[in-house]
């Protein structure tokens, strides 16, 4: 890549295009995104172990002196931290009159429920077992054996980020009415880009991607993609960036060149239930976490309590589409209709 496509760095990192393209006048990208190389892409990443963990959300949003309820895969919980700060995950139902435990307090690291007080330090307790759980620095995990079926791992998949001193990174979280799998599918798509995202996406070509019968390993067996983030305009932000699938729920896209070089934006899909027409619910819990060598980077990280919010609202936009995309797909499949 030139300096004009952006593959230097340069001393500013906006480009301007030599021309605005219409969004009907661009590439096609359908004959490139072959039905079968993208289902393949999605089996392999199924396939990969998991260790039984699921993200809950931002780890930030378990907070000292709070319980938070969730539900991963029909499996109400509550998570809250000791006095220590170490995450504590288990049922969501007291084990005395099945009470919520959300609803209850936290005090010196134990949870109190509101209905008769009775109280969980995060060990067993009458029929009450904890889960195992893990905080990674930016995102909360909880382990449920029973649910995933696999051989359990001591800590979940977290694909290697920016070191936190010299990163800023937000979470997002979404649902829609489909499963995990419509989820990664549509992250191993990146030829829709530039077509459902004119917004945001422009120039969009797939460099390299996988074969169908690709058997390589886990880091080899990735999409690599030249595309660039719209600013206004014909002002964008030229990148090269590779999207991999280290286990069956989590894709991750990482920046190789170019701008915020080291950036990774993580896409978990978590399984949350059914709804009540019997349908499944998947939340996706997207976390950024961006990073750059240019000096003035350490204002944005000391401005990051500001920052996550607009970082929030970006991939919201984003995924309003790519869930109605994958909802799309949930419901082709469900009627037997989805090729690939």
């Amino acid at each position: 890549m030139s300096a004009r496509d952006g593959g230097s760095r340069g001393r500013y990192p906006l480009r301007l295009r030599r021309a605005a393209v219409n969004w009907e006048q661009q590439k096609p990208s359908w004959r490139e995104a072959r039905p079968g190389l993208i289902a393949a892409a999605l089996r392999r990443a199924l396939a990969r172990p998991s260790g039984n963990w699921y993200v809950i959300g931002a780890a930030r949003d378990v907070r000292p002196g709070r319980p938070l309820g969730r539900t991963v895969a029909s499996v109400e919980l509550v998570v809250w931290r000791d006095e220590s700060g170490r995450l504590v995950a288990g049922p969501g139902a007291c084990p005395h009159l099945g009470a919520p435990l959300k609803d209850g307090k936290v005090h010196c690291g134990t949870l109190i429920c509101h209905w008769h007080g009775l109280a969980l330090d995060g060990g067993p307790f009458a029929g009450w077992e904890p889960f195992p759980a893990y905080d990674d620095g930016v995102l909360a995990w909880v382990r449920l054996d029973r649910v995933g079926g696999e051989r359990p791992l001591d800590r979940p998949v977290v694909p290697p980020r920016p070191e936190a001193a010299d990163s800023v990174d937000a979470v997002y979280t979404g649902f829609g009415v489909c499963e995990p799998e419509d989820v990664v599918a549509n992250r191993l798509d990146p030829w829709h880009g530039a077509w459902l995202h004119p917004y945001s996406f422009v120039d969009l070509t797939v460099l390299s991607a996988p074969e169908e019968d690709g058997e390589g390993s886990d880091e080899d067996d990735g999409f690599a993609v030249d595309v660039s983030f719209k600013v206004a305009g014909r002002v964008v932000v030229p990148v090269r960036a590779v999207f991999t699938a280290p286990e069956p729920r989590t894709v991750v896209m990482r920046v190789t060149r170019g701008e915020g070089r080291g950036s990774v934006v993580e896409t978990h899909a978590t399984p949350v239930g059914h709804d009540e027409r019997g349908r499944p619910r998947t939340a996706v819990v997207e976390a950024v976490v961006a990073t750059s060598d240019r000096p003035g980077f350490t204002a944005a990280r000391t401005a990051a309590p500001a920052l996550r919010p607009l970082m929030r609202a970006v991939a919201g936009r984003l995924w309003r589409d790519d869930l109605a995309y994958a909802e799309r797909r949930r419901h082709l499949r469900s009627l037997g209709r989805f090729p690939g």
